[in-house]
């Protein structure tokens, strides 16, 4: 009797995780610059500046009421993922601490829609905003460290890439402080490392001086 209630519980456990990988990237797939650019201004943002397809290089390269366009769709796309994940996960029987894993693997999953969307030919943005959300659905306190350090380093550095990869880098650490959960650790970990590794280039230029410098001034195209 113990050995069935076991295997049925790996088996939701193992179905519903999938039903959320698959669904959480589908909603990442839904790049708010790439969409804004590409079918709405005709100007796909890949071909411009960085060639990131993330908010930071949609303004600077188009600026204009547009961005809040990009900024919704990512924000968005976020909230749904995570609220999925748990509805998902609560209707497979699982409540209380275990919805704290679906927001992770939701998040990890709408994260890597986001970096590598398949509509998009696996070239998407960097996770700082979508990410910033989740952390945000997550929990307040790893929020307040994540967004709190990036506002920090951003505002007076003037390098949005540097707050970036405090986020990245904090994320493990808050998650570790506020669960003391080896699981979720792991799953930040690779969310974490995620954002370090789509920033791998902006790390290269702030260690060698080159990374540029956030304005409010968008360039003119």
């Amino acid at each position: 009797m113990l050995t069935d209630i076991l295997y049925d519980v790996m088996t939701d456990l193992i179905f519903s995780s999938v039903i959320i990988a698959a669904v959480a990237y589908l909603c990442g797939c839904f790049n708010g610059a790439v969409i804004v650019s590409k079918y709405i201004l005709h100007d796909d943002i890949r071909i411009h500046g960085s060639g990131n397809a993330g908010l930071t290089n949609f303004y600077r390269t188009f600026g204009g009421p547009l961005t809040l366009g990009v900024i919704s769709c990512d924000v968005l796309k976020a909230i749904a993922a995570v609220l999925l994940g748990v509805w998902i996960f609560s209707c497979f029987g699982f409540d209380g601490f275990d919805l704290i894993y679906a927001k992770y693997w939701a998040g990890l999953w709408c994260l890597l829609g986001h970096m590598f969307p398949c509509m998009f030919h696996f070239k998407g943005g960097k996770g700082i905003l979508s990410g910033g959300t989740i952390a945000i659905m997550i929990d307040w306190r790893i929020a307040l460290v994540v967004w709190g350090g990036f506002l920090v380093l951003a505002v007076v550095t003037k390098y949005v890439s540097l707050g970036s990869c405090w986020a990245g880098a904090s994320f493990p650490f808050a998650t570790w402080f506020v669960y003391h959960d080896t699981v979720l650790l792991v799953l930040s970990i690779v969310i974490g490392g995620l954002i370090l590794y789509m920033h791998r280039g902006n790390i290269h230029r702030l260690l060698t001086g080159t990374e540029n410098k956030f304005s409010l001034h968008h360039k003119k195209t």
